[in-house]
């Protein structure tokens, strides 16, 4: 393996290789934001300096970060929880601990119930959940009692939580109906899959979906959106009645979890009868779709760059002691077809 050098620090902080000499020799004085901005690019690429460059483990305070995620045996939430895992093992500035739960349901008040019970176990919390009365409510009394909360994903408690970190999901949806019209020149019917009518990002993407396609498509009807809980079956059993009840179906988005249904159908389907399907993570079973033709898009969140992000924000946030309550941190989504895997 070759040996990292001043010039790959460099490079990963953004700086010259006079400056990191500088930093890592002691030759002349440096402004303290580009000694920490050094220290940490060479801590997450494992360059040999790292550990003369940051304070040792122990002389760190302490942080404890509570992420509370669901689906737990979705390939997407796998790969969250592995991503997070990772970005507080790289946190700076502090001995990080991860505190990870998962709920195993979208019923508001198991995820008020779960909220609640991260009390006393973090400092600093981040979750995804449906937006309910019932989990603001949650969030309200966390906060009360000094711990911030982070909304991902999906927005919830505005006005109570920490801050959101996610996509914009107007936007997301406006993407998908832009590709949508652009594959479906003939009149028709679209349909779109949403996790549940709580979901906050799933009613954005939805209204981005409808807005592009009432505005700039107004040949194409979005039917009534269907409800799957995020899940596999129901989403294949009402893929299958889609084919066979709309002639007209020109396309399939589905705006949260349960794409591996709809393409299950799809492979089912006549290819007379087969139309486009956009789905919302790129995993195992969505890069099969985008490689035989089933699923035109990919609209992914970037993982890895929103865990830095927002384990980021949650060791600023502890360290700083302040709330910030209204605070929205939009991540550009990373959009795959088949020809750029």
């Amino acid at each position: 393996m070759k040996r990292m050098g001043m010039v790959d620090l460099a490079a990963a902080a953004g700086v010259s290789v006079a400056t990191v000499d500088r930093v890592l020799n002691g030759r002349e004085a440096v402004r303290d934001d580009t000694r920490v901005r050094v220290a940490e690019a060479a801590q997450r690429i494992g360059h040999p300096a790292a550990r003369r460059l940051l304070p040792q483990a122990a002389d760190l305070p302490r942080c404890r970060i509570g992420v509370l995620l669901h689906k737990q045996g979705q390939d997407f939430y796998k790969a969250f929880a592995e991503e997070i895992a990772l970005a507080v093992t790289q946190a700076v500035g502090v001995q990080a601990e991860l505190v990870l739960e998962f709920s195993a349901s979208q019923a508001p008040s198991e995820m008020a119930g779960h909220l609640r019970a991260m009390a006393g176990r973090c400092d600093v919390l981040a979750a995804t959940s449906v937006n309910h009365p019932e989990v603001s409510a949650a969030v309200e009394d966390l906060r009360a009692q000094g711990l911030p909360v982070f909304s991902l994903l999906s927005d919830f408690a505005q006005g109570a939580r920490a801050g959101y970190v996610g996509l914009n999901n107007l936007k997301v949806g406006r993407t998908a109906g832009w590709l949508m019209a652009t594959l479906s020149p003939e009149p028709g019917v679209m349909a779109i899959f949403v996790g549940g009518h709580r979901w906050h990002g799933h009613d954005l993407r939805e209204t981005g979906f409808r807005g592009y396609l009432r505005e700039c498509a107004p040949h194409l009807t979005v039917l009534d959106p269907l409800v799957n809980l995020e899940t596999r079956q129901l989403t294949y059993d009402a893929t299958l009645g889609l084919v066979a009840r709309q002639p007209k179906l020109r396309g399939i988005y589905v705006a949260g979890g349960g794409m591996e249904g709809a393409m299950a159908a799809m492979r089912e389907t006549p290819l007379v009868k087969r139309v486009p399907i956009i789905v919302s993570a790129l995993t195992p079973d969505s890069r099969a779709g985008l490689a035989e033709g089933l699923v035109a898009m990919v609209i992914d969140t970037p993982l890895e760059k929103l865990c830095r992000f927002v384990v980021a924000k949650m060791v600023s946030l502890r360290q700083e002691g302040q709330v910030q309550g209204t605070a929205q941190f939009f991540l550009p989504p990373d959009l795959h077809v088949a020809e750029s895997l």
